[in-house]
């Protein structure tokens, strides 16, 4: 079964969830009760993530960052059980292959992007990306890493054969924008084919744990036990790699970030950094200094 099928899946039992407590709750309390069972049903994960962003202000946090207010925490909390629904809700259940690659002979010359995905996620993650690549001209091509919980290291061939891809499209080396899991999916694909820094001109992370997060404890999928700080896994990774390699790198990062915690997790070592401040791990997408920051450096080319 696919991503998208299984976030259906999800998404079904969610709402059957909802439903059942909602007629439970109408049966004991009436309408008010309907309201409050069914909503919890529905949307009960916010009450067990909430406790988790503001902790947040308690981690450490990368040198030079201040601690993250109350009202910041609380603000990212809002905004990414938004973000959760648009994307878990909608995007990627049902609009996995709505938005299709832009990638042809008739953009030579023009520097192209690679979107990759994190864990559960596929490439209906991308749409607002994609609708202003499209509206700049920018060629791109968003993949879907399946199967969705295997190893980290088996995405390698399908991302150099969408880097080739653009490759071919452009005739350069493109940008690539990484959400979490892909970031070290990149990683990875660098380590499984040998490449040379070259072959990529710039690599942006949002909130990818390159150096783990305890929050991969909460699956035993390969991908995750992978990202688990301090596995055997990213210690041989970072020991592949050359600092040349992580002088292409900007890792984005938010101090406010609920699943890459604490913020200094998602740093490389030489690369540049760009922290967002109020912000989720999904959420991290959908910020708009982040676009604006591959924008301009996709412009300014």
């Amino acid at each position: 079964m696919n991503n998208a099928k299984q976030q259906q899946l999800v998404l079904a039992v969610r709402v059957l969830l909802g439903l059942l407590l909602g007629a439970w709750g109408w049966r004991h309390w009436g309408l008010p009760g309907a309201l409050l069972m069914g909503w919890t049903g529905l949307f009960g994960w916010t009450l067990l993530v909430l406790p988790v962003f503001v902790l947040l202000r308690r981690l450490p946090r990368p040198e030079g960052q201040p601690q993250a207010t109350l009202t910041q925490c609380l603000r990212a909390a809002a905004l990414e059980w938004w973000a959760y629904e648009k994307v878990f809700s909608w995007q990627q259940p049902f609009g996995a292959s709505r938005c299709p690659d832009v990638c042809d002979g008739r953009h030579k010359g023009r520097r192209g992007v690679l979107l990759l995905h994190g864990f559960r996620c596929n490439r209906g993650l991308w749409h607002h990306w994609v609708r202003r690549l499209n509206a700049q001209g920018v060629p791109h091509v968003a993949l879907s890493l399946e199967p969705p919980f295997a190893s980290i290291d088996d995405y390698a061939e399908q991302i150099e054969s969408a880097i080739r891809r653009l490759e071919q499209a452009t005739g350069l080396p493109p940008v690539v924008v990484a959400h979490s899991m892909g970031g070290l999916a990149l990683r990875a694909w660098r380590r499984a084919v040998h490449a040379a820094p070259e072959r990529l001109h710039q690599v942006f992370t949002l909130g990818t744990p390159h150096a783990g997060t305890v929050m991969a404890q909460l699956s035993g999928a390969p991908n995750a036990k992978q990202m688990r700080a301090r596995s055997a896994w990213l210690q041989a990774l970072a020991e592949s790699e050359s600092a040349a390699w992580w002088r292409r790198f900007t890792c984005v990062y938010s101090c406010c970030d609920q699943v890459v915690c604490p913020s200094v997790l998602a740093l490389l070592p030489e690369a540049q950094t760009l922290a967002v401040p109020a912000s989720g791990h999904l959420q991290l997408v959908y910020e708009p200094m982040v676009m604006d920051a591959v924008m301009r450096h996709l412009l300014a080319d």
